[in-house]
């Protein structure tokens, strides 16, 4: 309950954020009497595309351990979380990064990373995949989610979601514009119902594509992450052993905003298309093929 409502705050603080932007720019009146302001659409499209996704990329560590319980381990002298927080210093060194914060948190298997900067990163694992797994095993899966951090990761899908929002918010109102001033003929001033209608449908439709997109960029991350880690370890069957292990457990539920950045998803039939992970059995063919 308490990851879904402040999952939920932080959308709403956003949305309330990027109105007020809009509104003391001016860039909410694109619909004018002398017709459809392009430049002032894409104005307000930049800020709602990129805003929502920017400010959600800045707050991402803070919410990773809100909604998870996360606790940093960062100088605790258990003997386990020494080994953690060791094995990823020792690969953030190796990528040439900033040592990460290291976090532990209560869940079935799985880990994650996120941050905003590659130097001032999270990454963070479950009880669940340190009480299942070899330690050759979480290192693999540790190396995984620094190569995320290494690869730019966070930063590229905020980046490629900023240029979806985008497209989604200008390409549904030039649409709903049309619909309703040419199909529609409205005469007045500002918008009528042609206009708003259309543009919520175009918004859903388009939101689809636009998700189905990201996911797929997400997936691509996923593969070269696996790469990634078994370059950290100097061999890939740590990763191929990881993968199969992980294939064989239950990843769990994420919160909805670090799903792409997990180790492990399960998706199945149409909703393949808006996975952020590939099937395990194709993360494994693509390491061994590389591995030959």
């Amino acid at each position: 309950m308490k990851r879904i409502a402040l999952f939920i705050l932080t959308n709403l603080a956003v949305m309330v954020v990027l109105g007020i932007v809009v509104n003391v720019l001016g860039l909410n009146r694109f619909i004018t009497a002398n017709g459809l302001s392009v430049s002032g659409l894409l104005g307000f499209s930049l800020v709602f595309g990129f805003g929502g996704a920017i400010i959600s990329l800045l707050i991402s560590k803070p919410m990773a351990k809100w909604t998870t319980g996360a606790q940093v381990i960062n100088g605790s002298n258990d003997p386990n979380h020494v080994w953690i927080v060791q094995t990823v210093q020792r690969f953030a060194e190796k990528a040439g990064i900033g040592m990460p914060e290291v976090a532990v948190y209560d869940g079935p298997p799985n880990a994650f990373a996120t941050g905003a900067f590659k130097n001032s990163s999270l990454v963070a694992v479950s009880t669940g995949l340190l009480t299942s797994m070899t330690r050759e095993e979480v290192d693999a899966v540790i190396g995984h989610e620094v190569a995320h951090i290494a690869n730019g990761d966070m930063v590229t899908m905020t980046l490629i979601q900023g240029v979806m929002n985008t497209f989604v918010v200008f390409l549904s109102r030039v649409v709903g514009y049309v619909v309703d001033k040419i199909i529609l003929r409205n005469t007045s001033d500002g918008p009528g119902i042609g206009y708003y209608v259309t543009t919520i449908v175009m918004d859903i439709l388009l939101g689809f594509v636009a998700a189905i997109i990201v996911a797929w960029f997400s997936r691509q991350r996923e593969y070269r992450a696996d790469a990634g880690a078994a370059q950290l370890m100097g061999r890939r069957q740590p990763m191929i052993n990881a993968l199969a292990r992980l294939g064989g457990l239950d990843p769990g539920e994420m919160p909805k905003a670090l799903q792409s950045m997990g180790i492990s998803s399960r998706p199945s039939g149409l909703m393949a298309l808006f996975s952020t992970h590939p099937p395990i059995e194709e993360r494994i063919r693509r390491l061994q093929q590389a591995q030959g």
